[in-house]
């Protein structure tokens, strides 16, 4: 009698999917936050937090449908969204910070990327968030890919 995984080469180990599955929650509650903060709260999302936005609704799709099915090739798509995610909210938190110069911020019209509307706990901004999220995904996902080449 052959292993599940032995007869379907993509299907996740138990660690595999434990890491899809804290990806894909980390991946739900930013969405969800990100939701309440737009469309409860009011607050314009500038043109920075859309493209975290981008990078990040997708990945509840991706990862929870490849938690659900416990396939192990959903890792490979969710890596680039996650980590153009991290660069976007990077170069956001280095912006916020004021370590980018006005002169090349992407802001038009709207919300500015470098306003500082929320801060938690005195010093936890949105573009922190983001970046503190896209980063444990990041690593989840990492640590899942490196299982499959196990």
């Amino acid at each position: 009698m052959t292993s599940p995984s032995a007869s379907n080469p993509c299907r996740t180990s138990e660690r595999q999917w434990r890491l899809l599955l804290v990806s894909w929650l980390i991946a739900l509650v930013s969405t969800l936050g990100a939701l309440f903060l737009g469309e409860v709260k009011g607050m314009e999302p500038c043109v920075l937090c859309w493209y975290q936005r981008i990078a990040m609704f997708p990945l509840v799709l991706i990862l929870g449908v490849a938690a659900y099915t416990q396939d192990a090739r959903g890792v490979k798509y969710a890596l680039p969204l996650a980590a153009v995610g991290w660069l976007i909210a990077l170069y956001h938190c280095l912006l916020y910070s004021g370590l980018i110069p006005k002169s090349i911020q992407p802001c038009g019209k709207g919300a500015s990327c470098a306003e500082q509307k929320l801060e938690l706990v005195g010093f936890i901004t949105i573009p922190l968030m983001s970046l503190v999220a896209f980063s444990i995904i990041l690593l989840l996902l990492m640590a899942a890919r490196k299982d499959t080449k196990k």
